[in-house]
């Protein structure tokens, strides 16, 4: 059966009110779900934006496609960015954590951040990318 096939149930989601440090790192310190369906992201990369221009080693622009990415997963999945429960970011470069803190603002309506961890690895399996992001969606 294909995921747009499948009938999604109601989704109850409530976000646990985050201290004013989590606020400042746009995450959530838990999500709780009930109902939907779940949905396991594989870890999203990428060396070209959307147009297919080079982004090897750019941070902004890898994170910026990644999350244009992962949004078009999700709508396949029947979802959106705000389904995202939880992610595991893995960056390259501790330097750019704050600025993919900032990025995330973005993505994200205020109060409804995922859950987050953001881990600092020092090779990823394609030269060139600087940033991993793979997560948790309930839709």
């Amino acid at each position: 059966m294909s995921a747009a096939a499948a009938t999604p149930s109601p989704v109850r989601v409530e976000y646990l009110q985050p201290t004013d440090w989590q606020k400042a790192r746009s995450f959530s310190p838990a999500i709780i779900t009930e109902g939907g369906r779940i949905v396991w992201l594989a870890g999203q990369t990428t060396l070209v934006d959307l147009d297919g221009n080079d982004i090897s080693g750019k941070f902004e622009p890898q994170a910026r496609t990644i999350f244009e990415l992962i949004r078009r997963t999700l709508e396949r999945a029947g979802g959106t960015l705000g389904n995202l429960v939880t992610m595991t970011v893995f960056i390259n470069d501790p330097r750019n954590g704050d600025r993919f803190v900032q990025m995330r603002r973005g993505y994200f309506d205020e109060g409804r951040d995922p859950c987050s961890a953001l881990v600092t690895v020092s090779n990823f399996a394609r030269p060139g990318c600087v940033i991993e992001i793979q997560g948790i969606a309930v839709i």
